[in-house]
């Protein structure tokens, strides 16, 4: 097929799936959906960087613009483009394109690990494909057969009662396609069995659960089967961090949550997320958010 029939079609069925969104998602919100994992996005304005954590999963761009500040590489990802998160990763995310007329539309689809290793073993992707250079986030452009199958999973959510069954076949068939895709390879690394890749991302998985715990370097090297220093060099090539500082943006972002959505005040907040010291719970807080906790929280209310 010529390139420029492909590019038509992907662009075609971008279209077809922005009008899925909308006929959903008709006022500025994160919509989650009945399928587990599958939340839509609406902005009819461009929005202030958050910091959020990016799982395993794609964002997709169906409308408008947003970017994503990974470390220190700003991502940008534009209509008909796909952001792939394959490793429980902090960033910087916010719409750089909106209006009210043509308002920001897209969605996010969450993944299992144990399913995408059992079909990336069942469909015996290659071993060359797991020896590209790694990155945790990477932006593409999406084909036109997962772009049709996004579509239908949207649809899906006009018919419930198929809900339960066919879902997840969906979801499969998509699993299946980007793997053998443009962001096969960076998928396919951090789940091939035994890889450097794939200890780290555990390790980032139950630091992700276990962040208010205090830290053992030497602990979390033996869980990742390596040395000391060598845990330290793989850690900060996947995620761009020390584990420490990965842990420390766990802990200031579950703060905020807590005092955003529960009212928790900040020194009870810097406690509950492991803090031991006041001070040092502000002083990095306003390090990280640009503002010590209370004045971040009453300017985000306002």
């Amino acid at each position: 097929m010529p390139p420029d029939s492909s590019f038509n079609q992907a662009a075609t069925h971008t279209r077809s799936l922005a009008k899925a969104v909308s006929l959903i998602v008709r006022s500025d919100c994160d919509h989650a959906t009945a399928i587990p994992g599958l939340n839509l996005h609406r902005s009819e304005s461009s929005t202030e960087p958050m910091h959020c954590i990016y799982g395993l999963g794609i964002a997709v761009t169906l409308q408008g613009c947003q970017q994503v500040i990974v470390a220190d590489e700003v991502l940008r990802c534009a209509s008909g483009q796909s952001m792939m998160s394959s490793v429980d990763f902090p960033v910087i995310a916010n719409v750089t394109e909106a209006s009210n007329t043509q308002p920001f539309l897209g969605l996010m689809l969450s993944f299992d690990s144990a399913t995408v290793m059992q079909v990336a073993e069942r469909i015996q992707l290659s071993q060359r494909m797991r020896d590209a250079d790694f990155r945790p986030i990477t932006v593409q452009a999406l084909d036109a057969g997962v772009l049709d199958a996004l579509r239908r999973l949207v649809e899906l959510l006009g018919e419930p009662a198929l809900l339960e069954t066919v879902a997840p076949l969906i979801k499969e068939e998509i699993v299946v396609r980007l793997l053998n895709g443009l962001h096969g390879p960076q998928l396919l690394n951090v789940i091939a069995a035994g890889s450097s890749n794939q200890h780290i991302a555990k390790t980032v998985a139950w630091l992700k659960l276990n962040f208010r715990q205090a830290l053992r370097m030497d602990d979390l090297a033996a869980q990742a089967h390596m040395s000391p220093t060598t845990f330290r060099q793989h850690f900060r090539a996947v995620t761009g961090m020390s584990p420490l500082q990965y842990q420390k943006q766990l802990r200031l972002q579950a703060a905020r949550q807590l005092m955003l959505s529960q009212n928790v005040d900040a020194s009870s907040a810097g406690g509950l997320v492991g803090y031991e010291s006041s001070s040092q719970f502000s002083r990095e807080y306003s390090r990280l958010f640009g503002e010590p906790p209370q004045r971040d929280i009453k300017r985000i209310r306002l």
